[in-house]
């Protein structure tokens, strides 16, 4: 598979007006704040970005962050300048043609940020301990529609939790399916290099980060895909396909449930560009001031990370109240647009 993805990206995509799916495309709205920091980036260097997502969390300053599958760089150079002079972001990348891109315009870059604190590297992301990348050592690390092109999934996700620190975060958009992807689906090449063939079922997905010491993924955001090209319809059958933004957190001894110890925390709003509620998943927005309660694993996210400094928190483990009501079960994605809800699940 290493090979088709290289072919299909580095000698048959060109620009993202290349594509046939709406999978490998960014259609989430680009906030205001980021506009500026897009109209940074080199023009060659966005017309061949293939994300399906947005990988820009927030408080990334200083912040040591790793790109998988960073292609020509689009996302690297944002994040650049997120983590500003005292932060890197390293790339990684199987493909050549798609890093020469990104090495071309690494001075462009520099010059127009004022500092240099980029670097690329080859290498494939199920095979991140061959790669001079030192355990333990990463903020965050990110992936923009990569995951499903691997052939060892299981292999990128341990990867990325030895790469993290304690309380780092793996925070990353990709496709998934509502079930398992028929094997004459997953053969397709053209499906394949369209982020369909290697889609995970979510719920396969879940299992694997669990089994990687992610106790407890994250859902953030989701939106249906759209099959563009009728023949590629005609051959999904009746899979359903979601791109869909996770965020899973390096913390040890969390919960398999969301376990209710009387805790809240309060949002102080001094996020930058969160003044009125931070969201930290589709499940948890919340709002500035307001006395927010939460489960066990959530007060950890926010207590025992980079975002502890902006958050009031109230009570301890020292009491259990059992499960927090309505926790688990079902398709987590939403088939139309949809909203979020403002409680612990």
């Amino acid at each position: 598979m290493h090979e088709l993805v290289q072919d299909y990206y580095g000698k048959q995509l060109q620009h993202s007006g290349d594509l046939k799916t709406s999978a490998c495309c960014d259609a989430s709205q680009v906030p205001s704040w980021l506009k500026p920091l897009l109209s940074n980036v080199h023009p060659e260097v966005q017309a061949r970005y293939c994300g399906c997502g947005l990988v820009c969390p927030p408080l990334l300053d200083g912040c040591r962050v790793l790109d998988l599958g960073c292609g020509a760089g689009r996302d690297v150079y944002l994040l650049a300048q997120l983590v500003g002079p005292d932060g890197e972001v390293i790339g990684v990348d199987m493909t050549d043609e798609q890093l020469v891109v990104a090495e071309q315009h690494r001075t462009w870059h520099a010059e127009r940020f004022g500092h240099a604190n980029v670097r690329f590297v080859k290498g494939y992301i199920e095979r991140l301990d061959a790669l001079d990348l030192q355990p333990g050592s990463f903020d965050v690390i990110v992936s923009n529609c990569v995951v499903n092109l691997s052939p060892d999934k299981p292999a990128v996700l341990a990867g990325v939790q030895h790469l993290l620190k304690p309380g780092g975060e793996f925070y990353f958009s990709d496709v998934y399916a509502d079930r398992r992807v028929p094997a004459a689906v997953q053969s397709d090449p053209v499906l394949y290099g369209e982020c369909l063939g290697g889609a995970l079922y979510w719920n396969d997905f879940l299992t694997l980060a669990k089994d990687a010491g992610f106790a407890d993924p994250r859902l953030v955001s989701d939106r249906p895909l759209t099959i563009t090209d009728p023949a590629l319809a005609g051959r999904i059958g009746s899979v359903r396909f979601f791109s869909a933004t996770y965020r899973l957190f390096k913390l040890d001894g969390l919960d398999s449930a969301c376990e209710d110890y009387g805790q809240a925390v309060i949002y102080r709003g001094s996020i930058p560009h969160c003044p009125d509620r931070f969201t930290l998943d589709k499940h948890h927005d919340i709002e500035t001031g307001r006395v927010f309660p939460v489960c066990g694993n959530t007060w950890r996210m926010l207590h025992d990370t980079r975002f502890a400094p902006h958050f009031s928190f109230i009570g301890d483990f020292s009491r259990h109240y059992g499960l927090f009501p309505g926790c688990g079960g079902g398709l987590p994605f939403d088939q139309a647009t949809g909203g979020a809800g403002a409680a612990c699940c």
